[in-house]
């Protein structure tokens, strides 16, 4: 059963890792050619409406996907409960945003709001189709379906969008990208998916289920209001290409910042249920899961704190040169950010969903308080060190959260993480010393940077013989092997 486990747990990091890849190399390729093509007016557009449609998005799938994974037996009459409802909420909700659509274009004194809203909000209603064929995939382990189908719905997408943004569409374009790929990835999860729904609503399975989703609908509710507050803030205060910078730098960290730790957190949620019950077997998960995280994604980030200059000019074209500041500062953020979510599973898979709440009000308040106040302080600015200090803060907590019901405790914690931070910092302070030599060229520059970071942090983490080293190996030779057959 354990060998079992483990051989489903790193075939599915293999094949999120391939997924995210994928994922990545699309975004790369939609933001270099798109950013040519757009203007910051029409991703700040798009950054305006962002907040109503994700917390939409969140009331939909109401915690109830995370419900139907940390149970262990679901019924087809829990799935079929939970699709009407879905579908039921997502109209409502439609017709919500649609009625208020005029309203929320007064508010940011932009006309054309209105209509993109309106016709942008469909895709809550084909999203909200899918919810149950994507967590029934999850919770059997079985990524390679879902990345096949999610890579093939966005590139399809992309390669229609790159045709309309050439012809001239603008923000409707960014609006097509994302019906098409709904109406693509539902279309392919109900090919798929072995499972029909039953011809009927239980009560039951609703109140059950609600019981543990419920809370975590409230947490989701507050995470997604909060981390997406600064987007309503800066379309108020400023204007759509102001929030078309930051939509672009804080969408290019997030690519850097979740790239390893999104593929452990599809991972990890159904992993840590499978092993509720078994403390010691969890934190030893818990640990390995943390440590290939931090391995990964601590020097990635100091690095392109390092590079984000020739970054954003390589990819996005001189026009987005006032994305690169704001880009630097969310990096700083992206370090906490990539150990948030792995806690709070393993947190959530104990069933602590009540206590997540609470703790998750306590951080989301504390947020929001200091990017008012950050706001009203240094502008634009503030809003940015704010975010990075609510990074650190939930990370804090949520680390503070596993040490009291999982069991991992934060001395332990520190004791895993120290090595890899330290030989992160020190390859960046080396890679850094190339300020004192007078390089002329900003990608010779760049390319020095690069190789002294990435050969000081190899040779260190060699040297020093980190524990996370084996475990980061068994990845890559697997996620290597699977790309080879792919």
């Amino acid at each position: 059963m354990a060998d079992n486990l483990k051989q489903r747990t790193i075939s599915g990091v293999v094949w999120s890792a391939v997924h995210k890849f994928a994922t990545v190399f699309l975004g790369f390729i939609s933001g270099i050619v798109l950013a040519r093509l757009l203007t910051p007016h029409d991703y700040g557009v798009i950054g305006m409406l962002t907040i109503f449609l994700a917390i939409a998005q969140t009331f939909i799938d109401g915690g109830f996907g995370s419900a139907l994974i940390q149970k262990k037996n679901p019924t087809d009459e829990d799935y079929s409960t939970i699709l009407y409802w879905n579908l039921g909420l997502s109209v409502f909700l439609y017709l919500v945003l649609y009625a208020c659509a005029p309203l929320i274009a007064s508010f940011y004194k932009l006309p054309i709001l209105s209509d993109v809203l309106r016709v942008q909000g469909i895709v809550l209603i084909i999203n909200a189709a899918r919810i149950v064929q994507h967590n029934q995939l999850r919770k059997k382990l079985q990524f390679k379906k879902v990345a096949i189908i999610n890579v093939t719905a966005n590139a399809t997408a992309l390669a229609v969008t790159i045709y309309l943004a050439w012809k001239g569409w603008g923000v409707w374009a960014l609006v097509a990208q994302q019906i098409l790929v709904g109406i693509l990835a539902t279309t392919f999860y109900w090919a798929t998916a072995k499972w029909k729904p039953l011809f009927t609503f239980s009560m039951k399975s609703f109140k059950e289920l609600f019981g543990f989703g419920g809370f975590i609908l409230l947490s989701n509710l507050f995470n997604t209001f909060c981390n997406n507050i600064q987007g309503l803030l800066i379309g108020k205060v400023y204007n759509s290409s102001t929030l078309g910078y930051y939509t672009k730098a804080k969408r290019t960290e997030e690519y850097a910042s979740t790239f390893i730790s999104s593929v452990l957190d599809q991972v990890s949620y159904p992993v840590f249920s499978e092993s509720q019950y078994d403390r010691e077997r969890l934190v030893s998960i818990l640990r390995k899961f943390i440590g290939v995280s931090a391995f990964f994604t601590f020097p990635l980030m100091l690095l392109l704190i390092l590079l984000a200059k020739p970054i954003f000019i390589v990819l996005y074209s001189d026009r987005w040169l006032p994305s690169v500041p704001y880009f630097q500062i969310f990096c700083l953020a992206g370090i906490a950010t990539c150990l948030q979510n792995i806690h709070y599973y393993a947190v959530a898979a104990m069933g602590k969903s009540k206590q997540l709440f609470r703790w998750t009000l306590f951080k989301r308040i504390g947020g929001l308080i200091l990017i008012i106040g950050g706001l009203y302080l240094w502008g634009i600015y503030g809003i940015l060190i704010a975010s990075v200090l609510t990074s650190w803060l939930i990370y804090l907590i949520n680390a503070c959260l596993a040490a009291k019901y999982v069991g991992y405790h934060v001395k332990l914690q520190f004791h895993d993480l120290m090595p890899t931070v330290s030989v992160s910092i020190v390859s960046f302070l080396a890679a850094l010393s190339t300020c004192f030599i007078n390089i002329s060229n900003l990608y010779v520059e760049s390319i020095i940077r690069m190789i002294l970071f990435a050969s000081s942090y190899l040779v260190l983490s060699y040297i020093l013989k980190l524990n996370v080293l084996d475990s980061a190996k068994e990845v890559v030779v697997q996620i290597r092997k699977r790309l080879k057959k792919t």
